[in-house]
C-alpha cells in the first residue's frame, strides 16, 4: 500500500464505520462482546425461562379472580380473592369503614397540590405557595381528617393500620429528617466544641443501635419512666423515634455533601458579605443536597422499607395486616398471595422515589465542578 499524505479539506476514502446503533448493536455490544459474558447471558436467560413462565402461570393464567371466599379458590393458582376480600384492611387497617373517606380526602389533597411541583411553567412564588401549604398547613388538616376533632369522629390509632398506616410513618419520618439531619451535618462540622460534640454523641448513639430496639424502647420502656398523664400515644412515639433514627443517617449523607463543597466556594461566600447563615442557605446547601440526592433518596427508601419493623410493637402496617389476614383459618393456605400483594406495593413506592430522584438529578444537572 503506498503512503498518501492528505492535505488539510481532502478526505481519504474510507470505508463506512461499523453499526454501532439500534438493538443488535446494543446485544451484542452488551450482552455478547466476550466468552464469559455470552455464556452468563445465556446462563441468565435459562434462569428467566425456568422461573418467569411457572410465575406467570401461577399469578395470572391458573389464578383465580372473582369469588367472595376461600371457597371459590381452585389452589392450582393464586387466589386474587384473598386480595379482594381483605383489600379495605390492607389499605386502611380498622379504620371504620364510613369514615375511610376522611383518608380518601387527604390523598386527594396532597396530590392535587403535588401536581403543579412537577411542571416547571408553574412560577416559582406559586410553587413556594404550595410547598409551604404542604410543610404547614396539610399536616395539620391530616391530624384532623385521621385522628378526628372538630366535629369529626375520633379514630383512635390502634385502629389505624395497612398501606395508610405505612404512608403515615414513612411520610413523618422523611419529612422531619431531612431539616433535622441538616442541622446535625452543620452542627457536627461547627467550630464550636460543645455543638459538635453533642452533635456527634447523637448521631453516633442513633446509628450505633437497630431500629428495632428503637422501637422497642419507645413502645414498651418509655412509658415505664414517665407518668401516665405524659405519656404519649404508641404511634407518636414510634414516629419520634424513627424520625431521629433516621436524622442520624441523614445527617452523614448530608456531611458527605458539605465535605464535597471546594473551599473556594466557602471564600466566594464570604468575599460577598455573607453571614455564616446566610452563605449555608444560598450558596453551601443548595450545592451539596444536590450532590447527595442519590444518598437521600436512599436514606428515603430504605426509611419506607423500616415501616415493617412497627409490627413487633402491635402497629399493623401493609405487611403486618397481610401477615394478618392470613392467620384467619379460612385463609390460612394463602400467605403467599398476602407476601406478593405487599411486596407489589412496597417496589411501586420505592421505584417510583427511584425514578423520581434520577429525573431530579438530569433536571439539577448534578455534575460538579471544582
Amino acid at each position: 500500500m503506498t503512503n498518501q499524505t492528505y492535505q488539510p479539506g481532502q478526505h481519504p476514502n474510507l470505508p463506512p464505520p461499523k453499526n454501532l446503533i439500534g438493538p443488535v448493536a446494543w446485544i451484542k455490544h452488551n450482552l455478547f462482546n466476550g466468552v464469559a459474558n455470552s455464556i452468563l447471558t445465556l446462563l441468565a436467560l435459562l434462569l428467566l425461562y425456568i422461573t418467569i413462565p411457572p410465575f406467570l402461570d401461577w399469578a395470572i393464567i391458573s389464578a383465580d379472580w372473582s369469588g367472595n371466599s376461600a371457597d371459590a379458590c381452585s389452589r392450582e393458582g393464586a387466589c386474587w380473592v384473598f386480595i379482594k376480600v381483605w383489600f379495605q384492611q390492607l389499605m386502611f387497617g380498622r379504620f371504620p369503614g364510613d369514615q375511610i373517606w376522611r383518608i380518601e380526602l387527604a390523598y386527594v389533597l396532597c396530590i392535587a397540590s403535588a401536581i403543579p411541583l412537577f411542571f416547571s411553567v408553574v412560577p416559582g412564588k406559586v410553587k413556594a405557595f404550595i410547598v409551604g401549604f404542604l410543610l404547614l398547613v396539610y399536616p395539620i388538616l391530616c391530624y384532623f381528617l385521621f385522628y378526628g376533632g372538630m366535629g369529626l369522629e375520633v379514630i383512635e390509632t390502634p385502629l389505624w393500620g395497612g398501606l395508610f398506616l405505612t404512608l403515615v410513618i414513612a411520610v413523618t419520618g422523611i419529612v422531619a429528617s431531612l431539616p433535622i439531619g441538616i442541622l446535625l451535618a452543620l452542627g457536627r462540622r461547627s467550630t464550636m466544641p460543645i455543638i459538635r460534640a453533642i452533635c456527634v454523641a447523637f448521631i453516633e448513639f442513633w446509628r450505633g443501635i437497630p431500629l428495632i430496639t428503637v422501637l422497642f424502647m419507645a413502645s414498651v420502656m418509655f412509658p415505664l419512666f414517665v407518668p401516665d398523664d405524659l405519656n404519649p400515644d404508641k404511634l407518636i412515639r414510634a414516629l419520634i423515634g424513627v424520625a431521629l433514627f433516621s436524622s442520624a443517617y441523614m445527617a452523614e449523607v448530608i456531611r458527605g455533601g458539605l465535605q464535597a463543597i471546594p473551599k473556594g466556594q466557602y471564600e466566594a461566600a464570604a468575599a460577598l458579605g455573607l453571614n455564616f447563615w446566610k452563605s449555608m442557605l444560598l450558596v453551601i446547601l443548595p450545592q451539596a443536597l444536590k450532590l447527595v440526592i442519590p444518598g437521600i433518596v436512599n436514606t428515603f427508601i430504605g426509611l419506607f422499607k423500616d415501616t415493617t419493623l412497627v409490627l413487633i410493637i402491635g402497629l399493623f402496617d401493609l405487611l403486618g395486616m397481610a401477615q394478618s389476614a392470613s392467620t384467619n383459618p379460612e385463609w390460612l393456605a394463602f400467605t403467599i398471595e398476602g407476601y406478593v400483594f405487599a411486596a407489589f406495593g412496597y417496589f411501586v413506592f420505592c421505584f417510583g422515589m427511584s425514578r423520581y430522584s434520577q429525573r431530579l438529578e438530569r433536571l439539577l444537572n448534578t455534575g460538579h465542578k471544582r
